[in-house]
């Protein structure tokens, strides 16, 4: 029987089924009344007759020559590049390529390292699928933590990280070592003298090792919350409400220094605390406000009479002025008539009274000025 083989294809010979040898371009004929046959395929891309196994295909010096073989080892993993280009993730353990015409290669990268370092580009990295590496973000002001297996190999600062899952559990914990705020709204506290109040309070805190926090803290958020309200509790109760309203900033540095105590039970270190509101039950505010209008009031009247009492000094120290000395008192005089002469036209006085005593006697008798 008469073959073909173009310049881009190759033959496998067979005989009785068994590979004989691999034939490129030209014009061959072979019998098959003597159990000869010829696959053809073109010499593009991955070898399609693989129905013989490669090694047996590989004792064809033709063959040979023709393709590349790769066999990627276990722990690794492989990007495949086509005339110099990345193109595709090798998915499998064993690749055989035609390398005739286009220029194949595989390049294999060890996962024994856990952390991918700078040999696996981005691009490379954007191939590989996902279950086969862990990714880590740590942030600004965060501290990441990453183990192997469950225990602890490194800290992570800011900025991002990734392992290779191989042969290996990859887990991480990232804390925010930020100044953290801990509101306690509305707690509900009996004084020393029975009266139920409720109170804001406020805590600035920060996680002070992120190692030891990680070893000895499970939960943080509401075990924290219910130690700050016990000390709330603990501190504020032995206040009586009198005592509570004078002595906030006193009573405010008790429950920081109580918290303070508390610090390696959290592995935090608190910043500040103190009470931001103080609310009252509805009839202690009205007697307060009542009590509070009383004091205004009395404030008022106190100013009130003050003032009275400085200008009636004011006008005796006048008086006794005037009485003592005559130029103070002509002085004066003009001052009335100037400030009479403002608001009428002509005023006609006579020289046998004083100015004053002339205006007075006009006043009392009901003499309007012309």
């Amino acid at each position: 029987m008469k073959y073909m083989l173009r310049d881009n294809q190759a033959g496998f010979v067979l005989k009785d089924g068994v590979f004989k040898k691999m034939i490129t371009s030209g014009i061959c004929r072979f019998s098959k009344m003597r159990g000869y046959s010829v696959e053809i395929e073109e010499m593009s891309g991955e070898v399609d007759y693989m129905e013989v196994p490669y090694q047996i295909l590989a004792k064809d010096p033709a063959f040979l020559a023709s393709v590349l073989h790769v066999e990627i080892p276990d722990g690794s993993v492989g990007f495949i590049y086509i005339n110099g280009k990345l193109t595709s993730f090798a998915n499998r353990k064993e690749y055989t390529f035609w390398n005739v015409f286009d220029k194949y290669e595989v390049k294999t990268v060890s996962m024994a390292e856990t952390e991918i370092g700078a040999e696996v580009s981005k691009q490379m990295l954007a191939l590989v699928p996902k279950n086969l590496y862990t990714e880590i973000s740590v942030g600004e002001g965060q501290t990441g933590l990453v183990y192997y297996d469950n225990v602890l190999q490194r800290q992570l600062a800011k900025g991002v990280y990734r392992f290779w899952n191989y042969a290996r559990s990859v887990t991480y914990h990232i804390f925010d070592m930020r100044q953290q705020e801990l509101d306690i709204v509305g707690q509900e506290i009996l004084t020393k003298d029975k009266i139920g109040i409720r109170m804001n309070v406020s805590c600035m805190y920060k996680i002070r090792d992120a190692v030891e926090f990680a070893a000895t803290v499970t939960e943080l958020k509401r075990p924290l919350y219910s130690a700050v309200q016990l000390v709330i509790r603990e501190i504020v109760g032995n206040y009586k409400l009198d005592e509570i309203l004078e002595l906030k900033e006193k009573i405010s540095g008790e429950i920081y220094t109580a918290l303070r105590v508390r610090e390696k039970m959290f592995c935090v270190n608190f910043l500040t605390a103190g009470i931001k509101d103080i609310i009252l039950p509805g009839e202690i505010r009205e007697i307060m406000n009542s009590v509070l209008v009383a004091e205004k009031s009395a404030q008022a009247n106190v100013i009130s009479r003050r003032e009275e009492v400085a200008s009636t000094r004011s006008l005796l120290n006048t008086a006794k002025l005037m009485d003592e000395n005559k130029t103070l008192f002509k002085l004066k005089e003009l001052e009335y008539l100037e400030r009479i002469c403002e608001k009428v036209g002509e005023i006609s006085v006579n020289g046998n009274m004083g100015i004053v005593e002339q205006l007075g006697k006009m006043i009392g008798t009901g003499q309007r000025a012309s």
